[in-house]
């Protein structure tokens, strides 16, 4: 996946990638046994960019426990208008939104964006 992440970047995150919109209800679904944390990142921004870069960076947990979602919302602008629409956010880039049993219990943007704050919400 060199064009999500450049050519020599590593990342510790097996990103799930939201590119439709009939995946919406299947993540709501996995939020009830696992936390779905959404990360909206606009590819034309290097607040974005650097955003993204730090979140992976500190990224630190495992898999069984939370699923990371990618949303390129320059190319699905409709599906980032989805997920404020259905979780009564603002929409904001980057932005994260932090899901559980199909509600948004936690959202930040922009330089408040930070993988450690995931922490206190798993259990």
């Amino acid at each position: 996946m060199s064009w999500l992440f450049g050519k020599n970047e590593k990342t510790a995150l097996n990103w799930e990638i939201y590119s439709s919109a009939d995946q919406l209800d299947d993540f709501i679904q996995k939020s009830s046994e696992k936390l779905v944390v959404f990360f909206k990142h606009s590819t034309r921004c290097s607040i974005s960019t650097m955003a993204k870069s730090r979140f992976e960076r500190n990224w630190k947990y495992d898999s069984s426990k939370i699923i990371p979602v990618y949303l390129d919302l320059i190319a699905h602008r409709d599906l980032s208008n989805s997920l404020a629409d259905k979780f009564q956010v603002e929409h904001q880039s980057p932005q994260i939104l932090l899901i559980k049993n199909g509600a948004c219990i936690y959202n930040t943007s922009h330089n408040m964006i930070d993988a450690d704050e995931l922490e206190q919400y798993i259990d």
